[in-house]
């Protein structure tokens, strides 16, 4: 259990992770309420806009101010600042609707990480893998990313680094062998959770479709009572763009959760509230930092917070 000075330590972390996109997001909404004062329909077109511009996407941001509208209405709002907090609040909201937590129902849980290349997948696991061991639970990696010896290579550093088993076969095979090894020492060590690295290959949806779906036959065979986590893996750096990667990503597999990297480098941070918007699957986890700490588990209340710089 977090106490509160570990929790003020966290909130710190992400208030500062977040500082270009908080910056950024701030400033387009505090000038639109400096020339605005009166509520009325140019408040809203310049709100609307002021979104779009914070990477929130056109629809959503649509969406949202329509929300605003009828809220201060039937709220009977009639100070900008009130507009501002409700404003706050329904970003909130679509923060919190989707699952945000990562369940580790069974002994072990499988969590595959998908993701198209150099979003950090690997660097994620890691990270990942060392709050799990932190947190008590055994882990027990899986190099199922065959068709890159370097992200094996990579994933085979964090694991001595954590010091966790891993389970690697040699470039080029088939990605659930590993899975199939990694399921079976799994089960062998006892381990809480077995993490599998996959390929990032959304070009040809057919065979990243193929490939999944061999996969999780695989799961289903070898541990069939196992709680399955599927985890995508997105860039936040890219903006739309990894939010039409997410699409892409949810058409092809069952996704249970987003791990937003990079959001201390971007001041695109305004993707997340898109994402959980559009996708209707909860962000479990976010990068604000390149320290192995700062993969932090998502709060929406916080998330909000620092976006609006409280």
């Amino acid at each position: 259990m977090e106490n509160n000075t570990e929790k003020k330590g966290l909130f710190a972390r992400l208030r500062e992770g977040l500082g270009k996109t908080r910056d950024s997001f701030n400033e387009k909404i505090d000038n639109v309420f400096q020339v605005f004062s009166k509520i009325d329909d140019d408040l809203y077109d310049e709100l609307e806009e002021a979104l779009i511009m914070a990477d929130i996407g056109g629809q959503t941001s649509c969406e949202i101010v329509e929300e605003l509208r009828e809220n201060v209405k039937k709220k009977h709002i009639n100070d900008a600042a009130q507009v501002k907090e409700e404003l706050k609040n329904i970003i909130c909201e679509i923060l919190s609707k989707n699952d945000t937590e990562l369940h580790l129902k069974t002994k072990p849980t499988v969590i595959l990480v998908i993701g198209v290349n150099g979003v950090g997948k690997t660097t994620t696991i890691g990270k990942l893998t060392s709050k799990l061991k932190k947190e008590g639970k055994k882990v027990v990696l899986g190099a199922a990313d065959t068709f890159r010896a370097a992200a094996a290579d990579q994933l085979e550093i964090w694991a001595d680094r954590n010091d966790v088993p891993i389970v690697r076969l040699t470039e080029g095979a088939d990605p659930a062998a590993v899975v199939f090894d990694a399921c079976a020492s799994a089960k062998s060590k006892g381990a809480d959770v077995c993490i599998c690295d996959t390929a990032g290959r959304l070009h040809n949806k057919k065979n990243l479709m193929d490939e999944l779906g061999k996969i999780y036959r695989v799961i289903e065979r070898e541990l069939p009572e196992a709680h399955k986590e599927i985890l995508l893996v997105l860039d936040a750096t890219t903006g739309q763009n990894a939010v039409n990667q997410a699409e892409e990503f949810n058409k092809v597999a069952e996704i249970s959760g987003i791990i937003l990297t990079k959001l201390d480098g971007t001041a695109k941070g305004g993707i997340v509230v898109n994402i959980c918007k559009k996708l209707g699957v909860g962000v479990k986890f976010i990068g604000v930092g390149e320290g192995i700490d700062d993969l932090q588990e998502f709060d929406p209340m916080n998330f909000a917070s620092a976006l609006f710089g409280e």
